[in-house]
């Protein structure tokens, strides 16, 4: 079910209108997709990014937009990266019916049987692609490792499959591996002690 999202409908004509925006707590965005050809809007800062904690980066809003109700995915997003906060969003109207891709988040869980023994677990992937309809998109894959022993590794085809999506990464990439552990190793030629020659006085000393 979507979550109700208020957006308002915003005037592009004015330059100076997206730092106004911003000053009153709101972000900037755009809506395109099923429906919809790229309607400019503002989204209040704190309501978008509670909606986003409570229901998941991949929640399906419902918005009101000129009285035209739509159903939205929040696609992309831009973060300024010395106030680390969101600068501009981008909402993908979509067909409740119709299958989207979207990224998703890969959860490791279970205590690996190789890194009990001292083995060195490596997460290679963090995200996924999956085709699922809006409602069905998962906000993370759990991933269990405790088989995996030291050498083991866990790729895309291994994860058990779900109904409700398909993966669309391809099935030979890798998402975990655990390796052996790293030992210091000691070179036993640097551990001995060889003493030098000149103390054993192999240059012959000068007669008087």
């Amino acid at each position: 079910m979507a979550t109700n999202l208020e957006v308002q409908k915003r005037d592009t004509k004015q330059h100076s209108q997206v730092t106004e925006i911003r000053n009153a707590g709101r972000i900037p965005g755009i809506i395109y997709g099923y429906q919809s050809e790229n309607i400019t809007v503002s989204v209040d800062s704190l309501e978008l990014i509670k909606a986003i904690r409570e229901h998941g980066r991949n929640a399906v809003f419902s918005v009101t937009v000129g009285g035209n109700k739509l159903n939205v995915l929040l696609h992309e997003y831009q973060v300024d990266p010395l106030k680390d906060e969101l600068i501009h969003v981008d909402f993908l109207a979509v067909n409740m019916s119709e299958e989207v891709e979207a990224d998703v988040r890969i959860d490791l869980v279970g205590d690996s049987s190789g890194v009990k023994e001292g083995g060195v677990l490596q997460q290679v992937l963090y995200e996924v692609t999956v085709a699922a309809t809006p409602d069905k998109l998962p906000e993370a894959i759990e991933v269990d490792i405790a088989k995996l022993a030291i050498g083991d590794a866990l790729t895309i085809g291994d994860i058990p499959k779900d109904k409700n999506y398909e993966i669309k990464t391809e099935a030979e990439e890798v998402v975990v591996t655990v390796s052996a552990p790293r030992t210091e190793e000691e070179p036993e030629a640097d551990t001995e002690v060889k003493e030098p020659e000149a103390t054993h006085g192999s240059a012959e000393e000068p007669v008087e």
